[in-house]
């Protein structure tokens, strides 16, 4: 097996993983500064990939852009006052987060 093939299977095995939940639960991760969001035009799977393969070039590239960052306290107020729902995908120690309403 070549090692695109076992990245691709990686990519789908991480999608298994994206669940969607409401902000509420989340609310430790946040606290702990665990949380981080991941903006509605970037491909979560995608993001949570290259943070697991340390591609420190492409995820500090989002940062810079402001796509991929730690949970504001404005925006986890926003969402805990909105009951809202998130996708989420666990990429140790960290807990990606996208807002769901942006993804249906």
């Amino acid at each position: 097996m070549s090692t695109e093939d076992k990245k691709e299977i990686y990519r789908a095995k991480m999608n298994l993983e994206t669940s969607r939940i409401a902000w509420k639960e989340l609310q430790r991760f946040f606290a702990s500064g665990a949380a981080v969001a991941v903006s509605p035009e970037l491909d979560l799977v995608e993001v949570a990939f290259q943070i697991s393969e340390d591609n420190r070039s492409q995820v500090g590239q989002w940062m810079a852009a402001g796509q991929v960052g730690r949970v504001s306290d404005e925006q986890a107020k926003s969402w805990y006052e909105a009951d809202a729902d998130v996708w989420a995908v666990v990429v140790s120690p960290y807990v990606l987060v996208q807002l769901a309403e942006n993804l249906q």
